[in-house]
C-alpha cells in the first residue's frame, strides 16, 4: 500500500517526522521545501515547480501542499492508496479547513479520487507539543480510520488535543465541524493592521470538533467536497 505523506509546515518540520513514526517509517514523503501555513488551496500554474529528490522515499517540492499532492499522484507514484497530511503544529478546527494548507493537501487528493487524512495538533499555550505522544495518538487514529468507510469525494480531518503530561488518554470521537470562526480582529497602527486573535477563545458549540478537541479528546470529522 503506497501512502503519500505531506504537510504545510515544510519537509523538515518535526510534525511530518512524527507522522512517519506513526506509520512505522513507511510512506513516501512529498512535501514543501518551506512553510506554507495558511495558504489554503493555492496551486502553482504560472511557473515551473522544482522537485528535489532526497532519496528513494523523499521529495522536496518548491510548491504548496496542494502542488505536492498533485505531483505525487500524477507524476511520482502509481497505485497510491492514501494521502496523509501533517502533523500540523496548530489546530485546524471548524472553518479553519478553508484556510489550511494541511487540509488542502488531502482535499486535493479527494478531488483526484484518492482518500486522505489531515492531522493537526492544537497548541494550548504555554504547553509544548510532545511529538512522541502525537505519533502514538496518530497511530491509534490511523488504525481506526484505515478500516472505517469513507464516503466518496470525502476526506478525514483529525485534530489532536494538547494535554498536560500525565493526563488521561484522550478518547477518539467522530463529530461535526464547527461553522463558527475565530473572531476576526486587527490592531491598528497607523496604516498597518495587525491580525490578533486568541485561538482558545473561539466559540465551542457542544459536540463540534472545536468542543471535542478543547475538551481534551481527539476530534475526527468527515468532510465532503
Amino acid at each position: 500500500m503506497t501512502v503519500i505523506l505531506t504537510n504545510d509546515d515544510g519537509i523538515d518540520a518535526p510534525g511530518i517526522r512524527s507522522l512517519q513514526q506513526a506509520i512505522n517509517g513507511k510512506g513516501i514523503v512529498v512535501a514543501p521545501n518551506k512553510q506554507y501555513s495558511g495558504c489554503g488551496h493555492q496551486v502553482t500554474t504560472h511557473k515551473p515547480i522544482q522537485v528535489d529528490r532526497r532519496g528513494d522515499r523523499e521529495y522536496s517540492v518548491d510548491g504548496t501542499p496542494a502542488d505536492c499532492t498533485r505531483i505525487a499522484l500524477t507524476k511520482l507514484h502509481e497505485n497510491v492508496k492514501w494521502v496523509l497530511s501533517g502533523i500540523n503544529a496548530g489546530g485546524n478546527l471548524g472553518v479553519d479547513v478553508y484556510l489550511s494548507g494541511t487540509v488542502a493537501a488531502v482535499r486535493e487528493a479527494a478531488i483526484l479520487g484518492i482518500p486522505g487524512i489531515a492531522i493537526s495538533h492544537w497548541i494550548r499555550k504555554p504547553l509544548v507539543i510532545d511529538w512522541e505522544v502525537a505519533a502514538n495518538w496518530t497511530a491509534k487514529v490511523l488504525d481506526k480510520l484505515w478500516d472505517t468507510p469513507l464516503a466518496p469525494n470525502s476526506f478525514w480531518n483529525v485534530n489532536l488535543p494538547h494535554l498536560a503530561p500525565g493526563s488521561p488518554e484522550p478518547a477518539i470521537i467522530f463529530c461535526q465541524t464547527s461553522i463558527h470562526p475565530l473572531a476576526v480582529d486587527y490592531k491598528v497602527d497607523g496604516d498597518s493592521y495587525h491580525y490578533q486573535g486568541e485561538y482558545a477563545k473561539r466559540d465551542r458549540v457542544p459536540g463540534t470538533d472545536v468542543d471535542v478537541c478543547f475538551s481534551g479528546n481527539i476530534a475526527i470529522s468527515q468532510i465532503s467536497l
